[in-house]
């Protein structure tokens, strides 16, 4: 097979070092992935700048055979692809400097989301935790609607955000630390299943043939901190991943929750340490959340879809003419309308009753201004 475009963009994404912010610069330099490829290493270090290994053609062509059998698996088992240049790279994870330069994803699921938010926390959860997982996810679900759910895959907290996204019907993505061509841990894969068939994803930064070790899972936070708008840390001790998330989110500027705990729990001590600390914000529920995020309610959005619902023609009528003659009364009405005073008068008080006018001093009427 010979190398392609998609090709040229995955071989220059495993090169050694590489982050959307050195790839920016080099692509300025080179114009294009093919052009650092095409380029004997006498004229690449030359445009470069730099007397660098990784313009030996050896290590260059290694590179491209790679890169040709992984679009080849891309092409046989309907994975999306987007280089960091392209249009559907997620507009969150282009914001940060060390973003990858090449995302591999499975499933239909949008990078690119209204609302997002990360879930994180220790492998080890306890039921408070998970409940509280549950219970947070099913009033985001209630009170605000559409919003997707962030998290690793992993055991405990990772897998309880992942499970209730799926039981309360939000999209959900799930970031791995490995290539599409397995699922780690290998007893979350029918909830990965169940990801894609719901709606969400299955993103990575890896080729297909990439093992999991331990420098890829905490990689792997930058990302699902990235492609969130906040972290919430619900349970984690002094130490873990969960807590790198944590700042790598403050660094990319997105809001950071912790849960806080008793002091005895093992578990809480690192997001009591986070909330002490100022690194977070305090969450005990949705509300919090929601507050702090400024998203609209469902009964807020649907207050606002009764208020600006188009008038009926009579009420528009009377709105109009009380815009261009303020302060009339009801028998001037009756006379400038030509509408009956029983009839009128019924009309005035269910335009009252929905906030469309209202009544001033002298029995006179006015339109209120969100009309």
């Amino acid at each position: 097979m010979q190398a392609t475009g998609l090709a040229y963009k995955i071989a220059f994404s495993l090169l050694r070092g590489m982050n959307t912010t050195t790839a920016g610069e080099m692509l300025r330099r080179l114009g294009s992935p093919e052009e650092f490829f095409r380029l004997d290493a006498r004229s690449l270090r030359s445009r470069m700048g730099v007397k660098s290994d990784l313009a030996d053609s050896e290590y260059r062509s290694s590179l491209l055979e790679t890169a040709v059998r992984e679009a080849e698996f891309i092409a046989d088992n309907n994975v999306r692809s987007s280089f960091f240049t392209d249009q559907d790279y997620p507009r969150r994870l282009r914001e940060c400097a060390d973003a990858p330069v090449m995302l591999y994803s499975l499933g239909n699921g949008c990078h690119d989301p209204l609302r997002s938010i990360a879930i994180v926390g220790t492998r080890h959860a306890t039921s408070f935790g998970t409940n509280f997982v549950s219970e947070l996810v099913r009033a985001i679900k209630e009170q605000i609607g559409d919003v997707t759910i962030v998290s690793g895959l992993a055991y405990g907290i990772d897998i309880a955000a992942h499970r209730a996204a799926l039981q309360y019907g939000l999209p959900t993505t799930a970031v791995v630390a490995h290539g599409l061509r397995m699922i780690y841990p290998a007893d979350h894969r029918g909830e990965a299943a169940r990801i894609v068939k719901a709606g969400g994803s299955i993103v990575t930064e890896y080729i297909s043939s990439a093992s999991p070790n331990r420098g890829a899972f905490l990689a792997r936070n930058r990302i699902v901190a990235g492609m969130a708008d906040a972290v919430i840390v619900v349970e984690s001790d002094s130490r873990g991943g969960a807590l790198c998330t944590a700042r790598i989110g403050s660094e990319y500027n997105r809001e950071v929750f912790a849960v806080p705990g008793r002091p005895c729990d093992t578990y809480s001590r690192g997001c009591n340490n986070l909330i002490a600390n100022n690194a977070a914000q305090m969450l005990t529920d949705a509300d919090e959340l929601i507050q702090a995020m400024g998203w609209p309610r469902q009964t807020d959005k649907a207050r606002q879809t009764e208020l600006f619902k188009p008038l009926s023609p009579l009420h528009q009528r009377i709105v109009d003419h009380l815009r261009q003659h303020p302060d009339a009364t009801v028998n001037e009405l009756v006379v400038q309308l030509g509408i009956p005073f029983a009839s009128l008068s019924s009309t005035l008080f269910e335009m009252e009753m929905a906030d469309l006018i209202i009544t001033l001093p002298g029995g006179r009427y006015g339109v209120i201004s969100k009309t």
